[in-house]
């Protein structure tokens, strides 16, 4: 074998001379990859810390438990103080009230002012389902089998445009279930304006505690029970929230955010959210940040990945899961997602992408089919589905995208520090 050196040759002197050599590059590599790790993570250092709960020891206080499984009469036997609903609308009725946006903000953010009644009036909590959508929602019938059976637990609510009539059966959970709406245009303030008027809405029912933002493409991937255990039991909002160093993170800010927004405190995420009820009234109340991201956030600012997430991680980022609660397959380059169709569904691609998420988009009408049938089996949940709740999924989701981060700094750095080390151990 040819060697890099003759060490044959070398005297005791020089062995002792090229082994403190090698301690000192093997040295200089492990600083390099420390310098590597800590260049990675440098700006993802605040959500860390601001997210410390998903790093918690005490994963009963931070996770979802590991019995999630609530039938009807279970989940009827959880109550929390609520004021009786004085304001919201009878069930069935419809939800076009008439109200300016101004006025029905306002309503919305007094409903935190909750006082403790007695046992007789408590309410049983409700998740809102608020879905943004263009027009129809082609995939209401895979959610018809969703909602079957819990009427008591949810309620919902759509903004569509205002030119589409919706035409719902009397017998369907969506019927009469449209807010008053402005248009909603993709990447404008106007995105933000209608989740706001759904959440506004929502909170007109002071049953509702946990706040869903959904779209006409969205599917569940657990059952109902399942998704109503998970939000229910922790106080945290699914909101994500992340310093982007990139042109489509902090290179969207502008020093005009400032003083109420700094570059270090700008954040991107996921447009899909769940939130808390004390959330939920602080966006709806907010015009301390809202003004500057309306004038400030636009044209290319895509407002709707950045108001939200900002606004939260700063005021309440210790609340925040940092992570969103819907999964999406974005290609490099495109502006929108990946679609999926009938040829894409199938029992394995479920199964892979239920993991770390509670629902998914976006999916054609021509996919209703296949969900349909494969809907039994999609909403089952196994004893390993309720196993792996008990270890608190978005702890380890959180950590596996930040060890995909380091990835790149670690790699570079660590092969720079082998061929330095390489390169001197020849040369001397």
């Amino acid at each position: 074998m040819i060697l890099p050196c003759n060490i044959q040759q070398l005297s005791p002197m020089e062995w002792k001379f090229r082994i403190k050599t090698a301690l000192l590059l093997f040295a200089s590599l492990g600083t390099g990859i420390f310098l590597g790790a800590v260049g990675c993570l440098h700006y993802d250092i605040n959500a860390i810390i601001q997210n410390r709960a998903l790093f918690s020891t005490n994963t009963a206080d931070r996770c979802p438990p590991a019995k999630v499984i609530l039938t009807k009469e279970e989940a009827e036997k959880v109550a929390m103080a609520s004021e009786p609903a004085k304001i919201a609308p009878p069930k069935g009725s419809t939800l076009q009230h008439g109200l300016p946006d101004e006025e029905l903000l306002w309503r919305a953010s007094l409903t935190h002012r909750r006082t403790v009644v007695p046992a007789q009036h408590r309410k049983v909590p409700k998740v809102a389902f608020m879905f943004l959508t263009r027009g129809p929602l082609p995939l209401a019938p895979l959610w018809e089998h969703f909602f079957a059976n819990f009427h008591e637990l949810f309620s919902i609510y759509v903004h569509a445009h205002p030119s589409y009539t919706p035409t719902t059966s009397p017998s369907s959970v969506f019927h009469l279930r449209n807010i008053p709406s402005q248009p909603a245009n993709w990447g404008e303030i106007s995105m933000c304006d209608a989740e706001r008027r759904l959440l506004a809405n929502a909170l007109l029912d002071p049953a509702n505690e946990r706040f869903i933002l959904l779209s006409e493409s969205c599917i569940p991937l657990y059952n109902f029970s399942y998704i109503y255990a998970a939000f229910t039991n922790i106080p945290y909002s699914y909101v994500q929230a992340f310093d982007d160093p990139s042109i489509y993170g902090r290179g969207r800010y502008t020093p005009h955010m400032m003083p109420e927004v700094t570059l270090q405190q700008w954040r991107k995420g996921s447009q899909w959210f769940e939130v808390t009820r004390e959330h939920a009234v602080e966006i709806v109340a907010d015009s301390k940040y809202y003004r500057k991201f309306k004038t400030y956030c636009r044209p290319h600012c895509y407002v709707d990945e950045h108001y939200i997430q900002t606004m939260l991680s700063i005021d309440h980022g210790a609340m925040l899961m940092n992570r969103t609660i819907t999964h999406t397959e974005w290609v490099f380059g495109q502006a929108h997602p990946s679609t999926f169709t009938k040829n894409d569904i199938s029992r394995e691609f479920l199964s892979r992408i239920r993991g770390f998420y509670f629902f998914s988009r976006k999916y054609a009408p021509s996919a209703l089919e296949p969900l349909l049938k494969l809907a039994p089996q999609m909403h089952f949940q196994s004893v390993v589905d309720r196993t792996l709740s008990g270890f608190c999924i978005p702890f380890w989701n959180g950590l596996r995208e930040r060890i995909h981060r380091l990835q790149g700094g670690f790699v570079l750095f660590t092969g720079l520090s082998f061929a330095v080390l390489s390169f001197f151990l020849c040369m001397i």
